[in-house]
C-alpha cells in the first residue's frame, strides 16, 4: 500500500509538472534571490497531497511549499513538488518530483520522477533502487581526480571558508569536471545510476535529498555529511559518492589534501 501510494503520488505530481512545462504560468519569488515558486509547484503539491491523504490521512507531511503538516504518526512523507524550479521556469527539462517516506526516523522508500526525461527512480530500504524498473548501480571510479562530479551552489554563504567556491576551485584546478544541473534530486539519482561518481553540496533542505540519498545508498554508494558521519537530511551538508572516492572527496571538501 505504501509503495503503491508513493508511485501514485509521484505520478500525480509529475502530471502537473508536465501539464505546465514550457507553457505560460505565474511565477513568484520567495525570500532571497532567484528562489522561485510557480503555479505548477502549488498544483503538483496539491495533487500529491490529495493522493497521500486518500490512503493515509493521518500521516505527517513535510513539503517545500506548505511546510510541515504535523500529525502524531510514525510515518512522514517528505515532498518536493518540483525540484529544479528555476530550470522548470526556464523550460529546461532537468526538473522532477521527489517524494520520500520516513518511518520512525529512518528513510524507507523514495521516488524521483523526471517526466520530461521519462525517468522514474525508485528506492526501497534493503531492496535496491531502479530506474524505469531496471536495477541501479554506482560507478567504479577509484580516483577522485579522474572522476566526474556534480554540485550545486546555494545563493548564500558562497564566500564562507571551505565554501562552494573554494571547493569548486580546488577541483577544477586539478582538471576535474564538475557539473551543476540545478536539481539535487536528479544529481543524487544520477550518482546512483553511475552517471556521476560523486555529488556534494553545502546547503540542502530535507525535501531536496530525502529520496535521492536513499537511491544512492540502495545502489551501493555512500552518503555522509562533510565530517563523514551518517547522513541526515535535516542538516545542510551532503557528500554522495560511489563509495570508492568518498574519503578522497571529503579531504578535498575539508581542504585536507596531502
Amino acid at each position: 500500500m505504501l509503495k503503491e501510494t508513493l508511485l501514485k503520488s509521484v505520478t500525480a505530481g509529475a502530471a502537473e509538472l508536465t501539464r505546465f512545462f514550457d507553457k505560460d504560468f505565474t511565477i513568484s519569488n520567495k525570500e532571497g534571490i532567484n528562489n522561485l515558486v510557480t503555479e505548477a509547484d502549488h498544483a503538483a503539491e496539491k495533487a500529491i497531497f490529495s493522493v497521500i491523504r486518500e490512503s493515509f490521512p493521518d500521516h505527517y507531511l513535510l513539503s517545500e511549499e506548505a511546510g510541515a503538516i504535523a500529525q502524531d504518526s510514525n510515518y512522514k512523507w517528505i515532498i518536493d513538488p518540483i525540484d529544479g524550479t528555476v530550470n522548470f521556469a526556464h523550460g529546461l527539462p532537468l526538473c522532477c518530483v521527489s517524494i520520500a517516506i520516513e518511518k520512525e526516523g529512518e528513510m524507507i522508500m523514495g521516488a524521483v520522477y523526471a517526466p520530461v526525461l521519462h525517468e522514474l527512480f525508485l528506492a526501497e530500504k534493503g531492496k535496491g533502487a531502479t530506474l524505469n524498473d531496471k536495477p541501479l548501480r554506482v560507478s567504479h571510479e577509484t580516483d577522485v581526480w579522474k572522476s566526474c562530479l556534480v554540485t550545486g551552489f546555494p545563493y548564500t554563504f558562497l564566500d564562507m571558508p571551505n565554501g562552494p567556491l573554494d571547493v569548486f576551485d580546488r577541483l577544477i584546478r586539478k582538471g576535474v569536471p564538475v557539473r551543476r544541473l540545478g536539481s539535487a534530486a536528479i544529481d543524487l539519482c544520477w550518482v546512483a545510476a553511475g552517471r556521476f561518481d560523486g555529488f556534494y553540496e553545502h546547503k540542502l533542505q530535507a525535501w531536496d535529498s530525502a529520496a535521492g540519498f536513499l537511491m544512492v545508498e540502495e545502489s551501493g554508494g555512500t552518503v555522509t555529511d562533510f565530517s563523514g558521519n551518517r547522513y541526515s537530511p535535516y542538516q545542510p551538508h551532503l557528500v554522495a559518492t560511489n563509495g570508492k572516492i568518498h574519503d578522497q572527496l571529503l579531504n578535498v571538501i575539508n581542504n585536507k589534501l596531502p
